[in-house]
């Protein structure tokens, strides 16, 4: 995940601002029902509500330190510890997080062909959790491992039995955690921590999530591109489009001349492209878009 937005000069939007929600999603609506075909880009925003922090405020700064890099992840034993330990305690979170209204809203506009992609920068797996099929995962996924070695690839559910195995001394330990499944731990033993290893190999093991510092594979983004393509419209809903692995396909959208529509409370990178932007909660937004566009389902 390549980070470029240390130095980002956010201009003033052009797009009309919404006076309430119900006015901002009347103009979504509108927006839907002329784009029948969406390529939806997600981001933390839309996880918040169930329970899973966001990377950003509603500046687009950072909320807290940034992630680990995969250089120091890479060439770092201490870095290493560091990570799996925040992991060990913040891991559960995720893997126990429950999708909220607006993955279930996707969920169901995918259902009736109205989403024509759905693109995550999450890795937390919810929008799957909720029924939405054919997700790109920008990112990757946390509850999969990958040896950096020889290949193989681990549940991270069975590396969480390993590390509570060998790390027993943290077993009960419990910190702040965020949209990564990191956690805010600071541990004085970080020494003794034993970093899992594979089970075929020995190799060094990775969560299998593109690490700041690294790059997207190039199949996902050409795979999301193509559906880009083949869309009428784009969607962004929770995210503040700061890393530019999200923000590209704005970019790209603009250059061909595609509307843009976003969900967002706060600014974006993206601001000056949106044609349209609505500031309300994910979850509120896509419910009632939802809905609008399929009636004769209900949304809680």
């Amino acid at each position: 995940m390549t980070e470029s937005s240390a130095s980002i000069r956010l201009p003033e939007p052009p797009f009309p601002e919404r006076a309430c929600a119900a006015a901002g999603i009347d103009a979504l609506s509108e927006f839907v029902a002329v784009h029948e075909r969406l390529f939806v880009l997600t981001g933390a925003g839309v996880s918040v509500a169930s329970g899973i922090p966001g990377y950003r405020d509603l500046n687009g700064d950072w909320m807290r330190a940034q992630p680990i890099q995969w250089q120091a992840f890479r060439d770092s034993e201490q870095a290493r510890r560091r990570y799996w330990a925040r992991s060990m305690v913040g891991w559960p979170m995720l893997a126990q997080a429950q999708p909220n209204a607006a993955h279930g809203a996707l969920a169901r506009l995918g259902a009736a062909g109205r989403v024509g992609r759905l693109v995550t920068q999450n890795v937390d797996g919810l929008h799957q959790r909720a029924g939405s099929a054919d997700v790109i995962e920008l990112h990757g996924s946390i509850d999969d491992v990958v040896c950096l070695d020889c290949g193989a690839r681990h549940a991270r559910a069975a590396i969480q039995t390993l590390l509570l195995h060998d790390n027993p001394a943290l077993a009960d330990a419990s910190a702040a955690v965020s949209a990564d499944g990191d956690a805010h731990l600071e541990w004085d033993a970080l020494d003794v921590f034993r970093v899992p290893a594979c089970s075929h190999c020995g190799g060094m093991l990775k969560p299998d999530v593109v690490f700041f510092g690294e790059n997207v594979p190039r199949e996902r983004v050409e795979a999301a591109g193509q559906a880009l393509e083949a869309a009428d419209a784009m969607l962004v809903v929770g995210s503040s489009l700061m890393v530019f692995s999200g923000y590209r396909f704005c970019m790209w959208a603009a250059k061909a001349g595609m509307p843009i529509a976003a969900i967002n409370i706060g600014v974006t990178r993206a601001d000056t492209l949106f044609s349209l932007k609505v500031q309300a909660p994910c979850g509120e937004a896509l419910a009632a878009l939802a809905a609008r566009v399929v009636p004769s389902v209900s949304y809680r």
